[in-house]
């Protein structure tokens, strides 16, 4: 299974930004989704998950409101689209995907088996 992100880029204060990640190797249908995040000098944390349904998720409370995840089975990718941006949303960006079965959502990193390289969102103030 290889995920790759991309997406990132530098987006001022308040912008917006979607990110991808695409699944190949696996059916991404099956199995629960996930976005994290790491920061310069800061632990890796969670973002966002989405169930396998596609129909629960969960979110940070620091961007909930701000951030919606969603998958495309057809497209086998996982988005994360972030709007209102802050320059604490500055972070390396991964997704992540469950190795288990119609797995739920999990805001636990130990729960993802396969990660993507990682794509740079920088935002300015």
């Amino acid at each position: 299974v290889q995920l790759q992100a991309s997406g990132g880029g530098l987006v001022q204060a308040g912008g917006s930004l979607r990110l991808s990640c695409a699944s190949s190797g696996r059916a991404i249908k099956w199995y629960a989704m996930g976005w994290f995040r790491q920061a310069p000098g800061k632990e890796r944390e969670f973002v966002a998950s989405i169930s396998w349904t596609g129909g629960p998720t969960i979110y940070a409370d620091s961007v909930k409101g701000r951030f919606t995840i969603s998958k495309d089975n057809a497209e086998n990718t996982v988005y994360l689209q972030m709007n209102s941006l802050k320059p604490d949303d500055t972070a390396v960006y991964y997704c992540a995907q469950r190795s288990t079965r119609w797995s739920t959502t999990s805001h636990r990193e130990v729960e993802y088996d396969y990660w993507g390289q990682g794509t740079q969102v920088t935002v300015s103030s």
